[in-house]
């Protein structure tokens, strides 16, 4: 349906509206029994007020051409009389009726924007949660073509099992042994990143109405995974030992939910790491009320001090945690490759459902995995990005305590890939966004982090991506344009900050 308003004409816009669609109508354009948009989404498409669009439907009703439907919307009854004309071939599909319901609770747009601008060369980008081009494993492809063509290794480019291949799973086990957790083959199964692993879990533990638990903020993705299936997402504060378990207990006594999802380390998008009395506390609720934990720890490992606390996983001795991780933020961000390690009768379900998908993970990707943990490339390539990362941390901080204007705040992580930070007070991440902009210079805002819309004064910076010699001069820019922005509320606003603080 297409639809042009000339602001210029004596004629309303409502009728102009009701005079197209009508014409359409009777034209067979538009054919009866087709649903038109509701009069919200057509007045966000042309941009005007939503009565605008209620009464044009209101003349076409009048009219007898359309009709409300319960449950249906606005729906076409007729073409004024001439229901015998021929309908003409539509040149394109209507697309308001070829799409189902579920695919208007997407909502992707941010992902893709972000990874267009890291795309971008002429961009200083902390905005997306990727891995250093520069510092991927390159020996995870040495002797690739050569060793594809020995007979014993044409299984990497054949079918695989739905939970991967078996040498593989072993070689599994060997990883979360080193991460302090004691598996079987029987209970690993291989994914095509940690995201499907949120989704599958989504879709195999929860139903339309059911109840998920996320501490907030909280890895934003997931947030719109579950809203997606159609659950009631609940949030539970964080403070600067992690989740509040004290105000989650309270939740789960009154509404008994089916699932709570959280990243107890290096969280996303904070870098908290959840105190070990905390996560103890945490399993233990789970038994009590009978929840699976999705433990989500994508990036597990990048560590920038000795003695890390135990996985959740490690302290579950009843099969309440899933343990979820992946190689694309430790290897290279294009390698989908991921895994869980859960109870076997969870892994049946997840492989159930993943054959539904997509069968199973990359066969050439298994096996490259399997290749570099068995060869000790993977224990050698996380102790040099642990090294690396924490350098270009430390380069993001000093650069922070340089130039940040007066009343910003940031954490100091301990691990992973962000720094999390609150704007001067009064400062919107929006309109930060709009000015770093100018000066070639990206990052993600908070509020998609929060499920309830706040937000907006904190944003989120990698420091893993950008090329390691920009770093301080995109801090620099960064907080240049924060500078001009507090400048307009303050003239002492700039000064410099010395103290780095945890937040939340």
């Amino acid at each position: 349906m297409k639809i042009e308003i000339d602001r210029e004409l004596k004629t309303p816009v409502y009728l102009q509206i009701a005079g197209q669609i009508r014409r359409q109508i009777e034209s067979g354009e538009i054919s009866a029994g087709q649903r038109l948009p509701s009069e919200r989404k057509l007045a966000e498409h042309l941009g005007v007020n939503r009565t605008t669009v209620l009464n044009a439907y209101g003349e076409l009703k009048a009219e007898g051409l359309l009709g409300a439907h319960v449950g249906n919307g606005t729906i076409v009854q007729s073409s004024a009389g001439e229901e015998d004309r021929a309908v003409p071939t539509q040149t394109e599909p209507v697309w308001n009726q070829v799409f189902s319901q579920y695919t208007g609770r997407f909502e992707s747009g941010l992902v893709k924007d972000l990874l267009a601008l890291a795309s971008r060369p002429d961009f200083i980008s902390f905005a997306t949660g990727i891995a250093s081009p520069d510092s991927g494993p390159a020996e995870i492809l040495n002797g690739l073509e050569s060793a594809l063509l020995k007979k014993e290794n044409t299984r990497a480019l054949l079918h695989s099992p739905t939970e991967g291949f078996l040498s593989l799973r072993q070689a599994m086990c060997g990883l979360m042994r080193k991460r302090g957790v004691f598996c079987d083959p029987e209970e690993v199964m291989m994914l095509a990143g940690s995201q499907q692993g949120i989704d599958l879990a989504s879709r195999i533990f929860l139903d339309p109405g059911d109840i998920v638990v996320l501490e907030e903020p909280t890895y934003f993705p997931a947030i719109q995974v579950f809203k997606t299936i159609g659950a009631r997402v609940m949030t539970v504060p964080m403070d600067e030992d992690g989740m509040r378990v004290d105000l989650l207990e309270q939740l789960l006594h009154r509404h008994r939910p089916k699932l709570i999802y959280t990243i107890p380390t290096h969280h996303n998008p904070t870098g908290i790491d959840m105190t070990i009395g905390r996560r103890k506390r945490l399993v233990e609720l789970a038994k009590r009320y009978n929840v699976i934990i999705l433990e989500d720890d994508a990036y597990g490992g990048i560590d920038f001090e000795e003695g890390g606390l135990p996985l959740l996983k490690e302290l579950d001795d009843s099969g309440f945690v899933i343990y979820l991780s992946s190689f694309s933020k430790n290897v290279y961000s294009g390698l989908r490759m991921g895994w869980i390690a859960a109870d076997k009768r969870i892994i049946r379900e997840f492989s159930a459902c993943k054959q539904l998908t997509d069968l199973h993970s990359g066969s050439l990707s298994q096996w490259l995995v399997e290749r570099f943990i068995l060869s000790g490339g993977l224990d050698a390539h996380m102790k040099k990005i642990c090294v690396e990362y924490r350098v270009r941390r430390d380069l993001a901080l000093s650069a922070l305590g340089r130039f940040a204007p007066k009343g910003a705040v940031w954490n100091n992580p301990k691990g992973g890939y962000y720094i999390w930070c609150r704007l001067p007070e009064g400062l919107s991440a929006d309109s930060l966004i709009k000015k770093a902009a100018e000066y070639k210079v990206s990052f993600i805002p908070g509020t998609p982090f929060f499920s309830s819309g706040c937000g907006d004064d904190y944003i989120r910076l990698n420091f893993t991506y950008a090329p390691i010699n920009s770093i301080e001069e995109g801090i620099r820019l960064l907080c240049k344009a924060m500078k001009e922005l507090t400048e307009l509320r303050t003239p002492d606003a700039y000064e410099h900050v010395t103290e780095v603080t945890p937040i939340v």
